[in-house]
């Protein structure tokens, strides 16, 4: 083998990148010296494009495809090496290797709650958070803007900028869209579009692009949402009155169940206790075996109204009873006044409510020498 032979040998013949990860972005083409034989083969697989840095300056860019490093494809070089055609000798340059593929399953979320102004509860605070992808979409721009001479630039060193975007552009869209919270679940959809169409502009900045975005859920504090539950539930039961009465009956017959299989387990200790009992009431019985019954219990007192007026359409009260009466004396109340109580049907004249036409019936006679 001659010296000629030896050293051409020493250079690369064929430059591709496999990616065996989920998340680089970027990565370098590593070579001592950097240096790449004239006429080499570069391979550039679909997802993929090659970034070629000649002396610190972004020189050319290659999409996928096989090509021969010569000057009919490679423009940008050749104006930089100011190369003819018989030049044969190896370059330096750096080859960085750019996945333009979609960065999926990527995870966004609001750290801190958002404050903004509901139209049915008032001010609120909203957390938020979702997924969304990212790509390269302008991979010279890409490597100038973020990665730097990064030899290896993962999805990681990029989201946690990206995250506080959509965050920021988010909290901006919720103050200023007016809808209600109770209907941001409906509109989850045209939320993310709007969401992304709003950062698209400063993603671009960074050569990526957001190929979709989605937002998996908008919650409330955790306080809010048990109010809320409450307030379903009030809403599920209908006629709290009639719920009373169901679960009061449910008790009820739960006590009684109970009280059964009491009885059914004890049944011989209950029996010896009543033939107890029994004996001891006929000791106590009077000459005729009749026990003496308990006295009933006093009636409930009568429920006391109170009394409303209406005269030249304007309304007065509540009185009580004895308060009208000295209204009659005075001449505040006649038998043509209208009254009203609480489970009285309509407005009535005092002469035609039994109640109150005992009070000019018991009035006294005008006193002597009037």
């Amino acid at each position: 083998m001659g010296i000629l032979d030896f050293l051409s040998g020493q250079f690369i013949d064929v430059i591709h990148w496999v990616d065996d990860s989920r998340d680089t972005m970027v990565w370098r083409f590593e070579r001592y010296g950097h240096e790449i034989k004239y006429g080499a083969k570069l391979t550039v697989r679909e997802g993929q494009a090659a970034v070629f840095v000649h002396e610190g300056q972004l020189a050319d860019v290659f999409t996928p495809g096989l090509y021969m490093l010569e000057t009919n494809n490679m423009p940008v070089m050749t104006s930089l090496q100011h190369w003819d055609h018989g030049f044969r000798s190896p370059f330096k340059s750096e080859i960085y290797f750019v996945n333009t593929t979609r960065m999926t399953g990527l995870k966004w979320g609001t750290k801190n709650p958002i404050m903004c102004r509901d139209p049915e509860f008032g001010p609120v605070r909203l957390r938020a958070f979702g997924t969304y992808s990212v790509r390269v979409a302008d991979p010279a721009r890409f490597l100038s803007e973020i990665v730097g001479t990064d030899g290896e630039f993962t999805s990681d060193e990029i989201s946690f900028q990206i995250r506080n975007i959509i965050v920021q552009e988010f909290s901006r869209l919720i103050a200023g869209s007016g809808i209600p919270v109770l209907d941001m679940a409906a509109n989850t959809q045209d939320l993310g579009r709007m969401l992304a169409d709003g950062i698209s502009a400063t993603i671009a900045d960074y050569g990526l692009s957001l190929p979709e975005l989605y937002i998996e859920n908008i919650s409330l504090p955790a306080a809010v949402e048990k109010a809320m539950d409450k307030r379903t539930s009030m809403g599920v039961l209908g006629n709290l009155d009639a719920y009373t009465k169901f679960q009061a009956a449910e008790a009820l017959g739960a006590e009684g169940s109970a009280a059964g299989q009491a009885m059914g387990t004890g049944f011989g200790a209950g029996l010896g206790m009543s033939m107890g009992a029994q004996m001891s009431g006929q000791a106590q019985a009077g000459p005729w075996g009749a026990r003496p019954s308990a006295p009933p219990p006093p009636p409930p007192p009568p429920v006391e109204h109170v009394w409303h007026l209406a005269e030249n359409g304007q309304t007065s009260g509540p009185f009580s009873k004895a308060r009208l009466g000295r209204m009659v004396t005075e001449g505040g109340l006649t038998r043509q006044t209208h009254v009203w109580t609480q489970g009285q049907d309509g407005w009535k004249r005092a002469e035609d409510v039994a109640e109150l036409a005992q009070l000019f019936t018991v009035m006294p006679p005008p006193p002597p020498g009037s």
